[in-house]
């Protein structure tokens, strides 16, 4: 029987419907997943500087937008000096940062750290989070610094997502005179792409980078973000100012080839600026502060690229003296990888419930996720 053009067109058309179905399965997905990855858990400050003798004062920093940020100020002292600006990451809060606040202090640098919006001591968010607000939460904090007459120069320290927040944040900020990125995600599609990894989801890889891609794009819609404006590599090219790079080499939560991306994404784009690195053998996605060397390199770069206000090697002597330890918390023992401030309930909310799954088909040994408490499969999606 000869194929009549009706029979083509619907021939065709059938086609064109079996098509649309991956994308439109995909799409739901994308939906599903920024309601239940997008709105952090809070938690609320456990401790403040005085757990740790430190002076302080409770501020509340205005944004652009018309929010009010709890934070502390920190003062080293009466002296003109150096000031650092702290940004925590997810699902963390400002006294998560004191640990680096006392080595800080120790060294002579006056110090703020803020709860990110939808974070700690602030109400919940209307819209998804990403980097794109860490970074103006991180400008908010260095224009309130930089109205401070005590304040010299000034320095952002960021962990996690916010450490891509803060890179963010100086590359269209010029009143940032140093950064430091710790645990830094590179780019937003390959965070969401190691979320599903996290969660367990088991997607083959030819699937999970291009379900990654439109995910992270509609991720970001309800804001009005673009990938390029709240990703970590494509700030580190616009920044001029000296960057230092910092990973565990057992994080759990960003893969530490993350800072090599950023490492080599900045020295081709910028090859006269400054970039340091440092790895932390042994280190993981949090609690770095407890390493001497790490403590010593901070606090020399710091007192070299702000300016004192004392010498780099007098301020990494006395950084490693520093007893930094994480405070106790004991509404936080339940942790993702046992390490807090990384996507702590991120699998969680991915998943309605646990059960035990196998490893992701589909991935090979460099792609597999660690073991994490819980395995989840990717049927919370269905819903």
């Amino acid at each position: 029987m000869p194929v009549t053009p009706l029979r083509r067109a619907r021939r065709a058309g059938l086609l064109a419907a079996l098509a649309t179905l991956p994308l439109a399965a995909a799409y739901r997905f994308a939906l599903v997943y920024r309601v239940r990855a997008g709105y952090p858990k809070r938690f609320p400050p456990a401790h403040d500087p005085s757990s740790l003798g430190l002076p302080f004062e409770a501020l509340d920093i205005p944004t652009h937008d018309g929010l009010r940020l709890p934070a502390w100020w920190i003062p080293a002292g009466p002296d003109r000096a150096p000031g650092v600006v702290l940004i925590h990451g997810w699902e963390s809060a400002r006294d998560r940062t004191l640990p680096h606040a006392q080595v800080l202090n120790a060294i002579g640098m006056h110090v703020l750290t803020i709860d990110v919006r939808g974070h700690g001591a602030n109400g919940p968010e209307e819209l998804p989070m990403s980097v794109g607000e860490y970074a103006l939460d991180a400008r908010a904090a260095v224009a309130a610094l930089r109205d401070r007459p005590e304040v010299t120069t000034i320095g952002i320290l960021g962990h996690s997502m916010g450490a891509a927040g803060s890179l963010v944040a100086a590359a269209t900020d010029p009143q940032v005179d140093a950064v430091i990125a710790l645990a830094a995600p590179a780019d937003p599609s390959r965070l969401t792409r190691q979320t599903f990894r996290l969660a367990r989801l088991p997607i083959p890889g030819v699937v999970a980078w291009p379900l990654a891609w439109l995910t992270t794009r509609v991720y970001l819609q309800p804001r009005g973000h673009t990938i390029a404006s709240v990703s970590a590599s494509h700030a580190v090219r616009a920044i001029r100012v000296p960057v230092l790079l910092v990973h565990g080499t057992d994080d759990g939560v960003v893969p530490v080839a993350d800072l090599g991306r950023l490492a080599a994404t900045r020295r081709a784009a910028r090859p006269d600026a400054v970039t340091e690195t440092l790895t932390v053998p042994g280190g993981k996605h949090s609690w770095l502060y407890e390493f001497p060397g790490y403590r010593a390199t901070i606090a020399r770069f710091l007192a070299a690229n702000l300016g004192g206000p004392i010498s780099p090697d007098e301020a990494a002597r006395v950084a490693r003296a520093v007893p930094a330890e994480r405070l106790p918390d004991p509404e936080r023992l339940v942790t993702l990888d046992e390490e807090p401030g990384g996507f702590r309930s991120l699998a969680r909310i991915l998943r309605r419930r646990e059960a035990a799954a196998p490893s992701p088909s589909g991935l090979d040994d460099a792609d597999a996720a660690p073991a994490t408490p819980g395995a989840f499969s990717a049927e919370g999606f269905d819903a």
